[in-house]
C-alpha cells in the first residue's frame, strides 16, 4: 500500500520541504550584517539606524509570534507556511526598489514571513514527527545556519566582485524562495480541514513560570546571535580586517555552528534534563567572547569559532525546549509564540542600543561587555530551562 501513496505525501518530502523553508528563513538577515558599511553609505544613515535595519526584522519577529499560531489554526499549517514564504518575497524585493522608506518597509515584511514560518514549523514537526523532534529540529536548525553563513560570506563578493551592488547581492535569495514554493505547494492538503488540530487543553503559558524561562532562554541567545551578526564584520574591519575577510570570518564562525545546531538537539533529546548543556554552551561563550579583549586576530578568530559553535547548539536548544517542554501540540505552537514574541522583543534591544551606544562612545569593549552579560543570563535561564518538567 506504501508505494500506492504519492511521493509528495511521504515522510521524506515533508522533511525536504521542511529543510527548504528552513534555509529562507535567515539569509534576508545574515546577509544584511556585511553590507552594512555599503547600505549606511548609500543611504546616509547613522549607526543607530544601521543597527535598526537589523532590528527592525526582530520587532516584526515578536509582534506576529503573537498572531502566527492563530494564523495556523485558520489556514492550516502547510498554508499559513506558503503565506509566510510569499510576504517574504514580497518583502525583499521592495526593499531594494529604491529609498529608505521601502527599506525599511520590506525589511519588517522579510520579518513577517519569517516568524510565521518559524514559529508554525515546530509544532508541525510535534503533530507530524512527534518521535523525529530531536533529528528533525537538528536537520531544520542546521539547514538554517547553513545557508546564513552562506549569506554572511558571499553577499560582499556578490555586491562588490559581481558588480551586483548590495540591492542585487540582497534580491538575488529570491531565487531560493521560488524554489522553496515549487517544493512546499504540493505538501499542503487539498482540504484545510485535512490540517485542522484536534482541540486540546492548552494552558496560559504567559501564566507559566517555565514558559518564560524558556523564553528568556530563547530571548537571550537571540540577542547573542543577532548582535553578533550586526556589528561584529563592523568590529573587525576596525580590527584590521578587509569587508570581505570580516563577512568570511563571520560566515566560517556560522559553518561552525552546524555541528552545534546538528548535534545538541540530538544528544539533548537522549537525556531526563538538558541543564548542564545549556551550561556548558554558556560557559563556551564565555571563554569566545573573553578572547574578543585580545590583541592577537589569530586568537579572536579562535574564540570566534567557539562562539560560533555555541550559536548553533543554542538555537537548536531553544527550539528543541519548545517541543519538550510541553504536552501537547497546541501548546507547543502557543509557547513557540510567546517565546518568539517576548524572547525577540528583548533580542532587538541588542544591535539597536549597541548602535546608539557606539555613536555616543565609539568603545568596541562596549560590545564585548554586552555579549560576556548576555551570556552570564544565558547560563542561569539555561539551567531553569534545561529541568524535566512540562507545561
Amino acid at each position: 500500500m506504501e508505494k500506492n501513496i504519492p511521493f509528495y505525501k511521504k515522510n521524506w518530502f515533508l522533511v525536504l520541504g521542511i529543510l527548504l523553508v528552513s534555509f529562507n528563513l535567515r539569509p534576508s538577515i545574515t546577509a544584511v550584517g556585511p553590507l552594512i558599511p555599503m547600505i549606511r553609505e548609500s543611504m546616509g544613515l547613522s549607526n543607530g539606524w544601521a543597527g535598526f535595519l537589523t532590528t527592525l526584522p526582530l520587532l516584526t519577529f515578536a509582534t506576529f509570534s503573537l498572531f502566527s499560531a492563530k494564523i495556523g489554526l485558520r489556514l492550516g499549517n502547510g498554508r499559513a507556511i506558503l503565506l509566510g514564504l510569499i510576504i517574504l518575497m514580497i518583502g525583499s524585493i521592495i526593499r531594494v526598489s529604491g529609498g529608505t522608506w521601502l527599506l525599511f518597509i520590506g525589511t519588517g515584511l522579510t520579518g513577517v514571513g519569517i516568524v510565521i514560518c518559524n514559529v508554525l514549523i515546530i509544532p508541525m514537526v510535534k503533530l507530524k514527527l512527534p518521535h523525529k523532534i530531536g533529528l528533525m529540529t537538528g536537520l531544520y536548525t542546521t539547514g538554517m545556519s547553513l545557508i546564513a553563513a552562506i549569506a554572511s560570506g558571499v553577499s560582499v563578493p556578490m555586491a562588490e566582485d559581481l558588480g551586483w551592488g548590495w540591492e542585487g547581492a540582497l534580491v538575488s535569495w529570491v531565487g531560493l524562495l521560488l524554489l522553496t514554493l515549487v517544493f512546499w505547494i504540493p505538501i499542503i492538503p487539498k482540504n484545510k480541514l485535512v490540517e485542522k488540530q484536534v482541540k486540546e487543553d492548552t494552558p496560559s503559558v504567559w501564566k507559566s513560570r517555565l514558559a518564560w524561562e524558556v523564553t528568556l532562554f530563547m530571548g537571550f541567545q537571540s540577542i547573542l546571535f543577532f548582535t553578533l551578526i550586526a556589528w561584529l564584520p563592523d568590529m573587525l574591519i576596525y580590527k584590521g580586517l578587509t569587508p570581505s575577510q570580516a563577512g568570511l570570518a563571520v560566515s566560517v564562525m556560522q559553518l561552525i555552528g552546524l555541528i552545534g545546531a546538528f548535534t545538541t538537539p540530538i544528544i539533548a533529546t537522549k537525556f531526563i534534563h538538558q541543564s548542564y548543556i545549556n551550561m556548558g554552551l554558556g560557559f563556551c561563550y564565555l571563554l569566545g567572547f573573553g578572547s574578543l579583549f585580545l590583541e592577537s586576530i589569530l586568537l579572536n578568530l579562535t574564540g570566534i569559532g567557539l562562539v560560533g559553535l555555541c550559536m548553533g547548539g543554542s538555537i537548536s536548544m531553544a527550539y528543541t525546549l519548545i517541543g519538550l517542554r510541553t504536552k501537547n501540540g497546541s501548546t507547543t505552537a502557543a509557547l513557540s509564540g510567546m517565546a518568539q514574541s517576548a524572547g525577540y522583543y528583548l533580542a532587538a534591544l541588542g544591535p539597536l542600543l549597541f548602535g546608539m551606544a557606539f555613536d555616543l562612545w565609539e568603545d568596541w569593549n562596549l560590545f564585548i561587555y554586552l555579549m560576556l552579560s548576555c551570556s552570564f543570563v544565558f547560563i542561569y535561564f539555561g539551567f531553569r530551562a534545561g529541568l524535566n518538567v512540562k507545561i
